[in-house]
């Protein structure tokens, strides 16, 4: 018997959203005890996108879910990032497997789409501890590439009050107007993260602002700017709240432009935004950095008092040899 002969395979429907996102969560609390990151079937339908072409669920005959393939097609569709979640009841059937190749299969349509001479990965990121998944992924040729860690700090008392540099300013996200300006130093910032390929500013821009208007994950009022005069020099953004914990607060990014590193903007932006969710109860706050990140972010968040939950591995998968077009070493 094949696959098909038992169960279903399609892509995905906004109604199959909420059933996708509770796979994810499963998924994680039966390996880590604590949900997935993705926070809101908005966000899951912006990853994925064309859900026709990104997405594939696979249905038992009673027309239950039990297993997802995402395709995230990536900037310039030079990084496609892909995940596949399976129903512990269903693992060890070739689910997983089906749905691995289904992602390589679509990754493979949109390398003609890719710039000429540019170096193509397929990447899929799964826990550290998931053992079996990454011999899955091995055997199919993929090889780590980077491992992020997810941080978490629990404050038992207030924390310490932000040290802003001499000539700087932490004022809140003034909204819609300063929306554009903070879309190019956010390029800018995390120009330097590993694997960054920076997109067309304007389709950055739009993103962003559906995300501002129709992701209830999204809080504003826990968005941070630095300021030196009227330009952005570093930001913090915040979601108020995971999935797997209400009581804790994600900082979504921080980063600070190069001018102004080195000087503790960093360590004071975190320090902002801990008094901030302090502020408002939220004790726990946590973010995710690449463990060997270029700009020694992860140390930043040592000094602040923070410290590793678990870990992520990244494989890659190299589709087409060429010119690597992300950011790889400073």
């Amino acid at each position: 018997m094949t696959l098909t002969d038992t169960f279903t395979i399609r892509p995905a429907t906004e109604a199959d959203l909420e059933t996708i996102l509770s796979l994810l969560n499963q998924e994680h609390l039966d390996q880590v005890g604590e949900g997935n990151e993705v926070r809101n079937t908005w966000e899951l339908a912006e990853v994925v996108g064309d859900l026709e072409a990104n997405s594939r669920v696979v249905v038992t005959p009673e027309g239950k879910v039990i297993a997802c393939g995402l395709f995230e097609e990536g900037t310039l569709h030079v990084r496609v990032n892909s995940a596949v979640s399976v129903a512990p009841a269903y693992q060890g059937l070739g689910i997983g497997t089906a749905l691995a190749e289904w992602a390589e299969a679509r990754a493979q349509e949109l390398i003609p789409y890719a710039p000429e001479g540019a170096r193509v990965v397929l990447l899929q990121e799964p826990l550290s501890s998931n053992t079996a998944a990454a011999e899955l992924l091995k055997s199919r040729g993929y090889r780590w590439a980077r491992t992020f860690t997810r941080m978490v700090v629990e404050m038992d008392g207030p924390p310490p009050a932000p040290i802003v540099p001499d000539g700087l300013t932490i004022r809140p996200f003034l909204g819609s107007q300063e929306t554009r300006a903070l879309v190019a130093a956010f390029q800018d910032a995390f120009s330097d993260h590993w694997g960054h390929i920076n997109s067309d500013i304007e389709a950055s821009y739009q993103w962003w602002c559906r995300s501002m208007e129709h992701d209830p994950g999204v809080d504003t009022s826990l968005w941070f700017i630095a300021a030196e005069g009227d330009e952005i020099a570093g930001m913090s953004l915040s979601c108020s709240k995971l999935p797997e914990d209400p009581d804790m607060g994600y900082i979504w990014l921080l980063g600070v432009r190069r001018p102004w590193r080195k000087k503790g903007l960093g360590l004071a932006l975190l320090h902002a935004t801990f008094s901030a969710f302090y502020t408002r109860g939220q004790h726990k706050v946590s973010l995710s950095v690449d463990a060997e990140s270029l700009t020694n972010a992860k140390a930043l968040y040592e000094r602040g008092g923070m410290h590793s939950m678990r870990e992520y591995d990244y494989y890659e998968k190299e589709l087409r040899p060429g010119k690597e077009l992300s950011r790889q070493t400073l």
